[in-house]
């Protein structure tokens, strides 16, 4: 092989290498392939000829890599079979212009795939990024503290690429007390993402006023029921679709909480100074968000009033939560398990409970799932 060949080669390898840095693993076993086949020729007997090798180069390549190291490598690869043909003195032979033609038109067909393909990667990465931004803006982060009140939670949806799904939350702060909202969606994943945006927008629209709780339920119902009418396809579709949530509001001066339930899984209460676990349930629950029937008044909403010290947990969760089954087809014992960790603070209780909860599902999480943990007073360092 002559001096020129090789310095011709090594200048396109080197070429090569800088400008597909970002994937020198697709490159490594192409580029060996690539130099091999015009030095093996040099040595090998006339009638053994390895230029059928560079197709797979290329093709190589072009799995791993993107349009501008396939372009290189497929030229370089072309160059390759080019100096073998002139080291045989074959280069003008019919044999070594059909394969020059056959590898031209394999390297075309390569770069034009790996152009869509990174086309379509640069979009999907593109409509992901727009919907991530969208979700999050209709379910926004709770704040870690919200008056007297410190704040942790944990959302997973059912499909992998959501953020958001058919569970939502959200707190408020009106001038003397700290609002939350858990709620469920009939359905679950992104199909539901409308209705979620519905209930989470008539809650912050009105939440921060200084208004009774069975007031705000109220508005948010008839909120919802407009919503829900607005988009429903027909009057069928419309009796099927309805929110369960529970809000609570919890004063700044006062040592309780108050809880209105909309037919929603009732919260527990962990009390500090009992280190007990207690079911709030409500004596005298509504219906669904969208399902009640005419015009209800804030009459209707009769909120319960529970006992909530400094250093209590409130835990608020969805469904997702207690029905996640075991192998043996077990509901999770959500109860139980807040007891064992309910000492610590709201963002450690939570992230116990949620890989708990991932561990005994088996990692089969097939519903949306929510939860807050909301506790009144000072957080020590274990608490």
């Amino acid at each position: 092989m002559s001096t020129a060949t090789i310095r011709t080669l090594a200048a396109g390898l080197a070429r090569a290498c800088r400008r597909v840095a970002p994937h020198p693993l697709w490159l490594v076993g192409p580029l060996m392939v690539i130099v091999a086949v015009p030095v093996a020729d040099a040595f090998l007997p006339a009638d053994i000829h390895l230029a059928h090798l560079l197709v797979v180069a290329t093709a190589v390549t072009a799995i791993g890599a993107g349009t501008r190291a396939t372009t290189l490598i497929c030229s370089v690869a072309l160059l390759a079979l080019v100096a073998a043909g002139v080291e045989r003195h074959a280069l003008t032979t019919e044999s070594v212009l059909v394969e020059l033609c056959a590898l031209a038109a394999v390297s075309v067909l390569l770069v034009v795939f790996t152009h869509l393909r990174d086309r379509h990667e640069r979009e999907l990465v593109r409509a992901r990024s727009v919907s991530d931004t969208a979700q999050r803006v209709v379910l926004r982060p709770l704040p870690e503290r919200a008056g007297p009140v410190w704040l942790a939670s944990e959302y997973h949806s059912s499909e992998a690429d959501a953020y958001v799904g058919g569970d939502l939350y959200a707190s408020a702060r009106t001038s003397h007390s700290t609002r939350l909202i858990i709620g469920d969606v009939r359905g679950k994943g992104l199909a539901s993402i409308s209705d979620t945006a519905i209930v989470l927008g008539a809650f912050r629209s009105a939440a921060h006023r200084d208004i009774p709780l069975p007031e705000l339920v109220a508005y948010v119902e008839d909120a919802v029921r407009w919503g829900l009418a607005e988009f429903s396809a027909s009057e069928a579709d419309l009796a099927e679709r309805f929110v369960t949530a529970v809000m609570v509001d919890i004063p700044d001066d006062e040592p309780v909480v108050q809880v209105v339930s909309c037919g929603h899984p009732p919260p527990l209460l962990w009390r500090q100074s009992g280190a007990t676990v207690a079911t709030l349930e409500v004596p005298e629950p509504a219906p669904p968000l969208g399902l009640a029937l005419g015009d209800m008044s804030d009459s209707a909403y009769v909120p319960a009033t529970f006992p909530f010290q400094e250093g209590d947990r409130l835990i608020l969760y969805t469904d997702g939560v207690t029905e996640a089954r075991d192998q043996r087809g077990d509901f999770y014992p959500l109860a139980e398990r807040v007891a064992i960790w309910a000492d610590q603070a709201p963002g450690a209780l939570v992230e116990a409970i949620t890989a708990d909860l991932e561990e005994y599902a088996g990692g089969r999480m097939d519903d949306d799932m929510a939860m807050v943990v909301a506790q009144r007073g000072r957080v020590t360092a274990n608490a």
